[in-house]
């Protein structure tokens, strides 16, 4: 029966990245045929520049780029419970089932701030980056399904680790955002917008979005902090030991603290917020990705 449960979960991942697949071409189509030949050459108006975008004509295939995007995101989370049943915990032990739990935040934040703003045109970045998270799950990472090691058994495992992943795909979202912030503001300095980036919203809304992404999702990440210190004293009687995933993750608390202190109190924006951002989303990542597969200590729990 677990057996069977596995194969389901990994049906259901394949399924996904398929679906993730034909949502990023989807989003490629919207973005490419967008762009038609100019009606007038009135370029003292602004004419040109208006009449060469004409995104009714790729309604359809964004609606499907959209659609594709939540289908993945339900066969996502089906394989993700699958591979908790075929476990008999919740999918959380290793490597690859953080990777595919991570991708699926990453998808459901997206999806969620889609809701409130126009961000569409991030949907391109969106399923490249979780199919390439996806695509390094099932090829380097992917380990058959195991009990937990004996320090992993406990009630904080779903609390410290589900706030933990909703945590960084938020983040990892904020910072998306904040490098479009620098690469359109860079474009801009040299000049008019290319036609591509004309659907981008303008600096000062991409400045704010990222701002309140990180807002919106640091007390969840204080909490992680807090809920992993009290499953360390359960679990080997400290509260805190510097280990190397504990010191990364209390430098990720202290980047992003830095980065909400400077927007209220200093009145950072723009540039020098959105490179704070970033700063404190590579702390997150190296955390995930390094201290995860190289690193030593009590939190190796790789399965590499």
């Amino acid at each position: 029966m677990q057996t069977t449960w596995a194969y389901i979960s990994n049906y259901c991942v394949y399924s996904a990245m398929a679906v993730f697949t034909i949502s990023f071409i989807a989003h490629a189509f919207e973005t490419a045929f967008a762009v038609r030949a100019p009606e007038a050459a009135d370029s003292t108006d602004g004419n040109l520049l208006l009449k060469t975008l004409d995104y009714k004509r790729t309604e359809k295939s964004a609606r499907i780029a959209t659609a594709m995007m939540i289908l993945g995101f339900i066969l996502l989370l089906a394989g993700i419970v699958a591979r908790g049943i075929s476990n008999g915990h919740v999918p959380w032990g290793n490597m690859y089932e953080f990777s595919i739990t991570g991708a699926l935040a990453f998808t459901g934040a997206y999806l969620a701030a889609l809701r409130k703003y126009d961000l569409r045109w991030l949907g391109l970045f969106v399923s490249l980056s979780v199919l390439l998270t996806l695509g390094t799950a099932i090829t380097l990472l992917y380990r058959n399904s195991a009990p937990l090691v004996p320090a992993l058994k406990s009630t904080w495992l779903v609390i410290h680790v589900l706030a933990a992943i909703i945590s960084g795909g938020v983040f990892l979202l904020a910072n998306v955002v904040a490098g479009a912030y620098l690469y359109l503001e860079r474009v801009e300095a040299r000049g008019q917008r290319p036609l591509w980036l004309q659907r981008v919203p303008s600096l000062e809304v991409l400045d704010q979005l990222s701002y309140r992404l990180v807002a919106f999702v640091f007390p969840l990440w204080t909490f992680a902090v807090i809920a992993g210190a009290i499953w360390a004293e359960s679990a080997w009687g400290r509260y805190w030991g510097w280990d190397p995933k504990e010191t990364w993750a209390f430098i990720t608390w202290v980047a992003y603290a830095a980065y909400l202190h400077a927007r209220v109190t200093v009145g950072w924006r723009g540039r020098r917020a959105a490179w704070l951002c970033i700063f404190a989303g590579s702390t997150f990542l190296f955390n995930y990705v390094y201290v995860n597969v190289w690193g030593s200590g009590k939190h190796t729990y790789s399965g590499l």
